[in-house]
């Protein structure tokens, strides 16, 4: 009988550990304990966050609503195994993190997220992070396809309605009043 090799079971990787490893220049994200690359945004990608992000600011800033933040933030969406993903935009009401000067570390879940696809980006592994951010106590996840030219909102325990470039898209759950043309995230 041929011998078996058994390799042993990598180890999983808490948020700690993965704070901890040094910087390698490398993109990365932990998910359920390990590490894995992510590729670098192209400045397309970059475009349509920052639009997100001017639209979005524009809206919470003089209402004092909250912060908007981007730039592949980091928000734990699991514990054991831990996970840890960079959302390309997302707001956090002042009730969730208080007003004054931004705290250390990671905060808890935002009440909303945008995320952009790219071609890195498959539906399904999308899907699977719309219910991880759900999970984790977001409110509402919204994902631009800029190939498509439409905005996808996932309201938690709702149906998910679309927009297309030509509509306004409206969050009720989190904002009685706000109506943004899609077209003001792409163009």
């Amino acid at each position: 009988m041929p011998a078996t090799l058994t390799l042993p079971a990598a180890k999983l990787l808490t948020l700690n550990e993965y704070l901890a490893l040094p910087d390698d220049n490398r993109r990365t994200e932990l998910v359920k304990g390990v590490v894995v690359e992510v590729p670098s945004p192209k400045p397309k990608h970059g475009y349509y966050c920052a639009n997100i992000g001017y639209e979005l600011n524009g809206y919470v800033r003089p209402r004092t609503l909250g912060r908007v933040v981007g730039n592949d933030s980091g928000v734990v969406t699991e514990r054991d195994p831990d996970t840890l993903r960079g959302m390309d935009v997302a707001f956090y009401s002042f009730a969730r993190v208080p007003a004054g000067e931004p705290p250390d570390g990671y905060w808890p879940a935002p009440e909303l997220v945008f995320e952009v696809l790219s071609p890195a980006n498959t539906k399904k592994a999308m899907s699977a992070k719309v219910a991880e951010y759900h999970a984790a106590g977001v409110l509402v996840v919204c994902v631009l396809d800029p190939d498509a030219g439409v905005l996808a909102v996932f309201p938690h325990d709702e149906l998910p309605r679309r927009y297309t470039r030509d509509e306004a898209v409206e969050l009720p759950e989190l904002f009685p009043d706000f109506s943004v043309p899609v077209r003001a995230f792409l163009d």
